[in-house]
């Protein structure tokens, strides 16, 4: 009851700020969480299975281990700083809505903090778009290597694009949407803090 008292006191385009920084924050922070968790257990099953078949034959590459997986897996360290940030702007709605002016901040404190969570998913975009680049072309090599008769002499089952290989590029898509969720929201944010 206090809280909605305390509440009908703050001005108008705080209580729109602070709403929408507790419902952008929370979406996010949702969205990212599955998202980024999908993401990381695709990893963690694919790349062991990934791993011997790469050591097995020198000729045998696989889209679960190389520089791609090493660009997907820095994209979810940096999704895990964006949960962070996206949670901060559940913690700043509430201090907007306090009712003692010292704790509230500033516009450009809140603006400051929702430009570190865009870039920090802008970051983690371009981490997880260079290893999909990385992994599509170790795809597309594979493909191109395909032997066109499969009753050859010595087909090598190797040479195949893995059902693995499209867990991986799952895996990598994953992250990349959720830092894309991210973006969206801190642009929203930003949108809705000018406008007040």
């Amino acid at each position: 009851m206090t809280n909605q008292l305390d509440n009908d006191k703050l001005p108008v385009a705080v209580q729109r700020v602070a709403f929408a920084l507790r419902t952008t924050g929370w979406v996010c922070f949702w969205v990212q969480v599955v998202l980024g968790v999908v993401a990381a257990i695709i990893l963690l099953f694919a790349i062991p299975f990934a791993l011997p078949r790469a050591t097995a034959g020198a000729g045998s590459t696989s889209a679960g281990t190389g520089g791609g997986v090493f660009f997907a897996i820095c994209g979810l360290a940096v999704l895990a700083y964006s949960l962070y940030r996206s949670f901060r702007f559940t913690r700043l709605s509430r201090q907007l809505r306090s009712p003692g002016n010292a704790v509230r901040p500033k516009k450009a404190d809140t603006i400051k903090e929702v430009r570190l969570a865009l870039m920090s998913n802008l970051s983690g975009m371009i981490l997880t778009l260079i290893g999909a680049e990385a992994i599509s072309g170790t795809l597309l090599a594979k493909s191109l290597a395909q032997p066109q008769a499969l009753f050859g002499a010595a087909v090598d089952v190797g040479r195949f694009i893995q059902p693995l290989d499209i867990f991986v590029v799952l895996a990598n898509t994953h992250a990349t949407v959720a830092h894309f969720v991210g973006i969206f929201g801190a642009l929203f944010l930003l949108d809705r803090i000018h406008k007040q």
